[in-house]
């Protein structure tokens, strides 16, 4: 089946205790004075095969909340979301990793956790060490990281995973120059064999070169749905 994601009134709402701290539904059963607000709010598209998207707004605007939305962190609180293919998220530098455990320790856990069996998880351990450049700090543990070594660890575990669904959320921007462009020959290539890559950042010159269309997000709604050149365009003329 072609990797897919479609939203239909999708919703994600949040809800903060009175210092503004989140907390989960059932906390908010138990306490008082709580206050919700709206994330994500009538969300309507559909991506399909061989698309490339770029998440364009301030912060705030939505953006993190829909990749997670995607990556099946965040369930919908009103309308739906559903996505086909496998999926491959970079959504936090920390995201998924221990920092007690070495970095082939992680990777072997990033795999199985992505649904491959622990005997492929191992079978590809030697190739995420190559691709991620990390050397000997490969069998260190991960608390000694800098954050471009955490975000080239997590990138390349992602990468042996063989995602069609390839989620980033500004972390690539944490990377140096050789590494970034080995994330943007490997989304380029997911996006040519058919598979979605949705992008979020600051980068406009990255987000570009990856993406042919862009949702522009404001207040956590899309307010325009269209060619990459064209959403920027306007979200720039009417920057503040």
């Amino acid at each position: 089946m072609s990797p897919r994601i479609e939203a239909e009134g999708l919703g994600v709402r949040f809800t903060f205790d009175r210092q503004k701290r989140p907390v989960t539904p059932a906390m908010a059963r138990i306490r008082r004075h709580c206050s919700s607000a709206w994330g994500l709010r009538d969300l309507n598209f559909r991506v399909g095969a061989s698309e490339s998207v770029a998440l364009v707004g301030p912060n705030g605007a939505g953006k993190t909340t829909l990749l997670r939305a995607i990556a099946g962190v965040f369930a919908a609180d009103e309308g739906r979301i559903s996505v086909s293919g496998r999926v491959g998220s970079l959504l936090a530098i920390e995201g998924g990793l221990m920092p007690a455990l070495t970095g082939r320790e992680n990777a072997l856990l990033l795999g199985v956790l992505a649904g491959m069996s622990r005997r492929e998880s191992r079978a590809g351990l030697e190739g995420i060490k190559r691709r991620s450049g990390l050397g000997q700090s490969f069998d260190r543990p991960v608390s000694g990281y800098s954050q471009g070594m955490r975000a080239r660890l997590g990138f390349s575990a992602i990468e042996h995973s063989r995602p069609s669904v390839l989620l980033l959320d500004e972390v690539h921007e944490a990377l140096d120059h050789e590494f970034r462009e080995h994330v943007e020959t490997t989304a380029r290539s997911i996006v040519e064999d058919g598979g979605i890559v949705i992008a979020a950042g600051h980068d406009q010159a990255v987000l570009e070169r990856l993406c042919r269309r862009a949702f522009l997000m404001k207040d956590g709604t899309i307010a325009s749905d269209a060619a990459y050149g064209d959403v920027t365009e306007h979200y720039l003329a009417s920057a503040p």
